[in-house]
């Protein structure tokens, strides 16, 4: 019986497709599958085993090998390939292990340095680790030994194309009519707001439902580091993105480089995707300097936690007084919103609080809404 290789399959096809030129996306089907019919002509293999062969082979050379038909799972939202042989989804909200698992780790290794390299960018050992975008809007980040201790690391954020609307987080109970009215109206009213939530507790999302309150003669300008906001309702709209590649030629653009330039750019509204470091000196500074109603988010465990993460952030970028910091955030915000993901994968809103200044150099926060033992978020 005769046997021949995936990779002699590809091989074969790949001369196949020199000899027709440039095919298109259905010839190119075609012609793998004629190829697999002559490969496996003596094989034993059923009708249905080449169409998978057929499929695997597409996907490894035009899509991402074995993820792709988890990128093309709609109720799939995220991707995480923790090895070569573990591979974790999510999928309505909860964590899933597959049964899916690469040949070995160089092919594992090889679906990265493709997928990087068609976006033009290297990972080494200089810079074992970096984000890209797909065409299709998902998040690709990716790192590598040895700053991976269990062999190359891949991680997947959908974009699913649904844009949730404020009706749609009432109905699932992650907000009440009480509380939507209200982050509703503070937007219009240029409030500073401020998200805050673990990781992939839906603040991007709010983020994007909020900014839908957001007056349409307004100028926008949104940065980000990697860029994950979707605002087609904002016209007057100008997206930057944070650039810091380590080795590359590309010349760096810090998220405080974006915030100060994106002065001069004459917002009304500033939106910080994720605050991490030391551009949250910028960011206040903007806020305090003719710039009301920005919205931004970072990750916290509380309201309380988010508010000591900034003054820190603060203090990595300036040497002042603690009470001057603390006098600083409390002059540039307004509210904060923090988010909580539930073991079952509920994404809800678990307080509203009012951040208010206190003798010019001090801060307090004042609970609006609070989420009780009964799960039900209240006006306090």
């Amino acid at each position: 019986m005769k046997t021949v290789s995936r990779q002699e399959i590809a091989e074969a096809v790949l001369r196949r497709f020199d000899e027709a030129g440039s095919p298109g996306p259905r010839q190119r089907l075609q012609i793998m599958y004629e190829v697999v019919a002559e490969s496996t002509m003596d094989s034993g293999l059923s009708v249905a085993e080449k169409k998978a062969l057929v499929q695997r082979l597409y996907h490894a050379m035009f899509g991402l090998d074995i993820l792709q038909p988890l990128l093309d799972d709609p109720e799939i939202t995220e991707i995480m390939v923790n090895r070569s042989d573990r591979i974790y989804i999510e999928k309505n909200g909860r964590l899933q292990l597959t049964a899916l698992a690469f040949d070995d780790q160089d092919h594992l290794l090889q679906l990265i340095h493709h997928c990087f390299g068609q976006a033009n960018r290297a990972l080494h050992g200089q810079q074992p680790f970096a984000d890209i975008h797909l065409k299709d809007g998902a998040r690709v980040h990716a790192i590598l030994p040895p700053a991976a201790l269990s062999g190359p690391a891949l991680t997947i954020r959908k974009y699913t194309g649904i844009r949730p609307d404020m009706d749609a987080l009432i109905e699932q109970g992650s907000l009440t009519s009480d509380a939507a009215d209200f982050l509703r109206q503070a937007v219009q009213n240029k409030l500073t707001v401020f998200i805050c939530g673990g990781t992939s507790s839906g603040k991007t999302t709010l983020l994007n439902i909020l900014s839908g309150s957001i007056p349409h003669d307004e100028r926008i300008i949104t940065i980000e580091d990697s860029a994950e906001l979707d605002l087609p309702q904002i016209e007057n709209l100008v997206r930057l993105e944070a650039q810091n590649r380590a080795g590359s030629e590309t010349v760096s653009a810090s998220m405080s480089d974006l915030i100060r330039t994106s002065l001069r750019m004459r917002p009304d509204r500033i939106i910080v995707g994720e605050v991490r470091g030391a551009e949250a000196f910028d960011m206040l500074q903007a806020m305090n300097t003719g710039h009301p109603g920005s919205l931004c988010t970072g990750h916290a465990n509380s309201c309380r936690d988010m508010l000591s993460r900034l003054c820190l952030m603060v203090l990595m970028a300036v040497q002042l007084p603690w009470e001057a910091i603390r006098g600083l955030v409390a002059s540039a915000l307004d509210l904060m919103v923090f988010l909580r993901r539930s073991p079952q994968g509920i994404r809800s809103v678990a307080e509203i609080a009012a951040v208010e200044k206190v003798d010019d150099q001090d801060l307090q926060l004042r609970t609006l809404f609070t989420r009780t033992e009964d799960g039900d978020l209240v006006h306090v």
